[in-house]
């Protein structure tokens, strides 16, 4: 069945996801126009809550509302989904209009996603992994790579948008001999997300964070490094990073244009960082070749770097203790 367990005190929901089906309430999906985008009116507003408390404000996380951008949608929508509203597409279609490259480099991330989940599975033998900001299910999600190689793979997912949650509730309503669960918290409640994944993943063993295109949307106020740090502390040795995030150093006038774009029409203040401070997250790590580099040269076939990017990405290591 899936399970919706109140998580500490934020009111956080985790969906657990066990062999036998079981009935959960239900909403209708968001009308749509004729192109297949989310109207955002009343209604739509009204079903894409999920649950009435995810919009509200809970402490120190902010409202949510479909008439504000959110990166999960904005993302979404860069690489074709039909799972936004006017506001995210509207924010979207800035940032494209200051730099064209954005939607490239949205599949070029994608693409390393699978690519470094494929080998850490097939290669290195992982068969844990918290996604962390995982946005709106695609193709090539995290469990469809790791699965479709060991099905006994398992996935906790970590966002706090409710379209998400959406999502995610038909997620885990789906057959798999792996377990995936789906964590409703931002990532910077660390001792949350490690506390309520350990239902699931076993941290005695080791485990692949993937922080993929999330960390520029912590500001630096919030040590994102330190944020990072607490992660790999919180996992054995033999254990992986995965991490993307969009540079400050490549195409630096047209991406600042469009993120200063993004800034003002969306939820979030995204902060780009340079090559040095992208690499400062894998401090103590055995960063896999070819080190951190644009995600789309990461052990990629030729055809793959069509696809250009401004975003750093890299895989580290654990290392093992003798």
């Amino acid at each position: 069945m899936v399970r919706f367990v109140r998580a500490g005190g934020h009111g956080h929901l985790i969906l657990r996801r066990k062999a036998r089906a079981c009935a959960i309430s239900t909403r209708v999906r968001p009308p749509t126009d004729e192109k297949g985008h989310a109207l955002m009116n009343d209604d739509a507003r009204h079903a894409a809550r999920a649950d009435d408390h995810v919009l509200a404000s809970t402490g120190d996380r902010p409202a949510f509302d479909v008439s504000v951008a959110h990166q999960a949608r904005i993302y979404n929508y860069w690489l074709g989904g039909k799972d936004n509203y006017a506001a995210d597409r509207k924010a979207a279609d800035a940032a494209i209009a200051a730099y064209p490259g954005v939607v490239t480099g949205a599949r070029a991330n994608r693409q390393f996603l699978a690519r470094a989940v494929g080998h850490l599975t097939a290669d290195a033998g992982i068969r844990q992994f918290l996604d962390l900001g995982t946005g709106i299910p695609a193709a090539n999600n995290t469990h469809e790579v790791a699965q479709a190689v060991a099905p006994e793979s398992r996935v906790v997912y970590v966002d706090y948008d409710p379209v998400v949650l959406a999502h995610a509730r038909a997620l885990l309503a789906g057959r798999h001999e792996g377990l995936i669960d789906y964590l409703d918290a931002d990532l910077r409640e660390t001792d949350t997300i490690l506390e309520q994944a350990s239902r699931t993943l076993d941290f005695s063993r080791p485990v692949a964070i993937m922080l993929i295109a999330i960390l520029h949307a912590i500001p630096d106020e919030d040590d994102p490094h330190g944020i990072v740090a607490k992660l790999i502390d919180s996992v054995p040795s033999g254990s992986y990073l995965v991490l993307s995030h969009v540079a400050s150093d490549i195409d630096p006038e047209q991406i600042s244009e469009a993120t200063a774009r993004l800034n003002q029409l969306s939820h979030q203040r995204f902060t780009l960082r340079d090559h040095d401070q992208v690499l400062r997250f894998f401090d103590g790590l055995e960063l896999l070749e070819p080190g951190v580099t644009r995600v789309e040269e990461w052990r990629a076939p030729e055809l793959a770097t069509r696809d250009l990017s401004a975003m750093w990405g890299g895989v580290g290591r654990k290392r093992v203790v003798a």
